[in-house]
C-alpha cells in the first residue's frame, strides 16, 4: 500500500499525523507528508484510518 497526499486539499489538521505518525509528518510548508514509500504491513490499518478520517480527502492511496 502507497499514500499520497495532495498539498493542495491538505488543510493541517494533524489528523492523519495522530492517526499514523509511522506514515505521516509535517513538511516544511506545515502541510502532512507521507513518510515512506510503501506503508509497512503492521500499520496498514493505521494508515487507512488516516485516509478515512481526513476532512478534505487529501489522502489517497497511490
Amino acid at each position: 500500500m502507497r499514500v499520497k497526499v495532495d498539498q493542495e486539499l491538505c488543510i493541517s489538521c494533524g489528523a492523519c499525523i495522530d492517526a499514523c505518525p509511522e506514515v505521516f509528518e509535517w513538511n516544511e510548508d506545515d502541510k502532512a507528508q507521507s513518510i515512506v514509500e510503501e506503508v509497512p504491513a503492521d500499520v496498514e490499518d493505521q494508515a487507512g484510518e488516516a485516509i478515512e478520517s481526513c476532512p478534505t480527502n487529501a489522502i489517497t492511496e497511490a
